[in-house]
Parts: C-alpha cells; structure tokens; sequence
C-alpha cells in the first residue's frame, strides 16, 4: 500500500482557498434574501440565509454580480448565443441557470473547480430537482456523463482539475468538447489572487494560445499596496489564506499588464467604485433603500479595492468591448 504523502503547507492553503467558496455563496444567499438582485438558485447551495452581513458587504457583491454579468451577457449576445463559457473556479456559481432563465445559453458552458468543490456540486445537482430539470431540459442525447468528480451533458459540463496545471486542464476540457474555433469567454472571480504569478500567466497565456476570439473576465482586488490593501491581506492570513498572486493587484495597471504580456490583444480595467457609479442609477436607487448604510466611506474603500479587468482577442471582429 503507498504511503499517505505529508500534509503540507500548500495543501492548508488550498483548503482555505476551497473555504472561500462557502464565503462568497452565503454572502451572496444573504444579499439575494434582502432582494439586491434575484437568484432562485442560490438557496440549493447555502443551507440557510446564514448571519447578517453588513449593508457594504451586500452592495459589494450586488456590484460584483452586476458588473461580471455586464460583460459576460454583452459578450454572449454579440456573439449571438454561438460562443463556449469557460467559468474557471467557478465554485457554487448559478450563472448557466440563470443563463438558461434568459435564452442566453451559450453553446456549451464549462465549469472548473477543485475535484471536492466540484463533487460537492455535483451531489447538489443530483439531489434538487429544480437545479437537474433545467440540464436535462438542454441535454438531447442520451448519454449524460456524471461521476464524482465531473459532469458532462450537451450544453453544461463541471470539470474537477486543478488551474494550476495547465495540460490536464487541456486535455480534460478537450475531452469534454472544448471547441478552439468558436468565440470563448472565460471568467475567474477572486481565483488567479490565490496563484503565483508564474502560474496565472500560464493560465492566461493558455487562453490566449487556444482562443483566436476571447474574452478573459477577472474579478479580483486591486490597490492592495496601501494601509486598508494590507488589512485586508492580514485578514486573510489569520484564515490560512495567502494572496501568492497580489503582486498582479497592486493597480489597474498590473491587472491589465497580466493580459497584456501573455498574448491578449487589448484589456481594460476598472475600480468596483467607478463600476458601482456606471450600473443603471434607477436600479441602484432601489438597493440603496433596502438597507441603511452608517459609513459611505467604508463602502467607498471596499470598491476601491475590488476591481474588474477584461481582456480580449477579436479575429472574427465582434466588435467594440468598452464598457457601455
């Protein structure tokens, strides 16, 4: 019998990666429970709505939610639904049942996680009817992959792979129909953070090798070299929680730099606080009432250290990606 390896070091930091999975999903339960924005979804993967969250903390995540969905439905309708969606740690994420809800579907929608986050979802999928109806509703054939650690059916498929190893990752999505030639979006929310910066540039350059049209979304910190930049940090850390990849979060510049030297054409990025400012003001009204909020400032600080950065590659000429 081979002997067990050592428990290491790397292995309590990727657990602590794996925790902030529950984090974002109860956060999110929480926000959507005091009606910020709707998602039926959600409540299949966090038990319960969970202790109460600070008014800034549900408008940070209604601008993270609204902001990402911004640019990844753009991308999905100009592209006119014939396009792949590669959510890379993409955790308990609702995003392909909403998709569904909206007749956005693209053609396939894959989604890459740890084998055990992944198994987790999986067991979700399979126990709640109301998240398995809509992937059978979309699946024609029938043969429907599903094992512990992967779930492949005609437009959805859930991958168990480390992002960290990149050939795997290649092969696997290559097993599971991953199409080169059709318009790719990927999207990482608060993942290439938890990477050295060798090995997000391997992740990055990867895309912008396979795709010949892509877009690459990234949601993650920014100006984390300043006094509140190093809370949050320390913070993290007490949770075993370390930022091996922060050096690329000192400014929208670095964010955009990582795209840039890796082979993406163009990229953009902007402060959750400018995002916040550009959402339909009508609609920001609307959560503003839900909840009384003592600090601004503090709400302030917190989206001016979150960021959006989107980078693209554009041969078959969809068009302009500035944020509209």
């Amino acid at each position: 019998m081979a002997a067990r390896k050592p428990f290491t070091d790397s292995d309590t930091s990727d657990e602590a990666v794996r925790a902030t999975c529950d984090d974002a999903t109860t956060c999110k339960r929480f926000a959507t429970s005091k009606g910020y924005w709707k998602d039926p979804y959600i409540q299949y993967f966090a038990r319960s709505v969970g202790e109460r969250k600070a008014p800034e903390i549900n408008r940070g995540y209604y601008a993270r939610v609204q902001g990402v969905n911004h640019l990844l439905d753009a991308f999905i309708r100009k592209a006119e639904c014939n396009c792949q969606v590669i959510n890379v740690g993409a955790g308990l994420d609702t995003t392909f049942w909403r998709l569904k809800d909206e007749n956005l579907m693209p053609r396939k929608f894959f989604e890459i996680d740890f084998p055990t986050v992944v198994a987790r979802k999986i067991h979700n999928i399979k126990t709640k009817p109301p998240l398995s109806k809509p992937l059978i509703e979309t699946h024609s054939t029938d043969s429907l992959l599903l094992d512990a650690h992967s779930l492949d059916s005609d437009r959805y498929c859930i991958i168990g792979a480390d992002l960290r190893d990149i050939s795997n990752l290649d092969e696997k999505l290559k097993k599971f129909q991953l199409n080169p030639e059709l318009p790719t979006l990927l999207l990482s929310e608060c993942v290439l953070v938890y990477m050295t910066p060798s090995q997000s540039s391997n992740l990055v350059h990867w895309a912008a090798e396979t795709f010949h049209t892509a877009m690459f979304i990234n949601y993650e910190q920014v100006n984390m070299s300043d006094r509140f930049g190093q809370v949050m940090i320390e913070n993290l850390q007490r949770r075993q929680c370390t930022l091996a990849g922060v050096e690329a979060c000192q400014s929208l510049d670095t964010q955009k730099e990582r795209f840039l030297k890796t082979g993406w054409e163009h990229a953009d990025a902007l402060d959750m606080m400018t995002i916040y400012s550009m959402l339909p003001q009508d609609d920001v009204a609307r959560i503003e009432r839900l909840e009384f909020l003592d600090e601004r400032e503090l709400l302030q600080q917190l989206l001016q250290h979150y960021s959006i950065c989107w980078a693209t590659k554009d041969k078959l000429n969809l068009g302009n990606y500035e944020w509209i």
